[in-house]
């Protein structure tokens, strides 16, 4: 029996620790994390494996964590000392770090595996939400410094075949990342750039999804958004793999920490 080809996502994972943080957090992740419950439902299958490309770690070149057993990175601060001893305890994969390293050299794409790399938030804020036992196995795929957005749909096109294998790729991030503008002052910025995104994203036609993604410092409350776009990044990847197919926004809030607007998208599937 052929495999279902899963969908790609582009998710806004949050701050720290939140999953292990619930009920000191007043409702401020609920929406959210409703959300990202319902992502294995949208999915269909269980995955062989999860790649995410996460806004926390960059690299000179491509880079994939190869580790089997990959430790924890608490690369956050001011949280309670518990979460600095949280776990996620999802295996690496070396095989698929090995697959991803081969579809970006066929590309043409520099790349490198990485044996001591372990997890950050960006993955296991999310995945602790998603796939709460921590069985599926998991790896990252770093940014490339200087966060091409080019390079960065072109590294999603190459790795387009592994969703053919049942490997499900999830570009983590946020859609608004501006720390120094949060709550209400967000409200206006983040609004328009969110809109930007659902007209790009869903109602634009694919090579023109893709130039308006090269373009994206033109989209309205662009550098408001994202004074450094690293948290938007993965979403070129996760745009990449699914090239041509239509999108889905399946989270969206205005009012996230106080007057924020994020949103969450699935690309191909159902």
């Amino acid at each position: 029996m052929a495999m279902q080809t899963l969908p790609t996502f582009f998710i806004s994972h949050g701050g720290g620790p939140w999953p292990w943080m619930m009920d000191q957090m007043g409702g401020r992740y609920d929406q959210l994390a409703a959300a990202l419950r319902q992502m294995p439902q949208r999915v269909g299958a269980t995955p062989k494996a999860v790649l995410m490309v996460s806004a926390h770690w960059e690299e000179p070149e491509f880079a994939v964590m190869s580790s089997p057993n990959p430790p924890m990175i608490y690369d956050y601060g001011g949280f309670p000392d518990f979460t600095y001893r949280i776990q996620y305890a999802a295996p690496g994969s070396p095989h698929l770090a090995e697959q991803v390293l081969d579809l970006l050299g066929q590309a043409g794409i520099a790349a490198r595996l990485e044996p001591e790399r372990g997890f950050d938030h960006g993955l296991y804020a999310p995945m602790a939400v998603i796939y709460p036992d921590a069985k599926v196995p998991v790896l990252q795929l770093s940014l490339k410094r200087g966060l091409d957005p080019r390079m960065h749909l072109a590294a999603g096109r190459a790795l387009a075949p592994l969703r053919d294998l049942g490997v499900l790729l999830i570009g983590s991030g946020l859609s608004y990342h501006n720390l120094r503008m949060f709550g209400p002052a967000a409200q206006a910025p983040s609004a328009a750039f969110d809109a930007w995104l659902q007209d790009t994203l869903v109602f634009s036609e694919p090579a023109q999804r893709a130039a308006s993604l090269i373009a994206w410092e033109q989209a309205p409350a662009a550098r408001q958004a994202h004074p450094r776009e690293e948290h938007l990044l993965p979403l070129m990847v996760a745009v990449g793999a699914a090239y041509a197919e239509p999108a889905a926004r399946v989270y969206h809030e205005d009012h996230f920490f106080g007057g924020i607007s994020v949103s969450n998208f699935m690309f191909g599937g159902s």
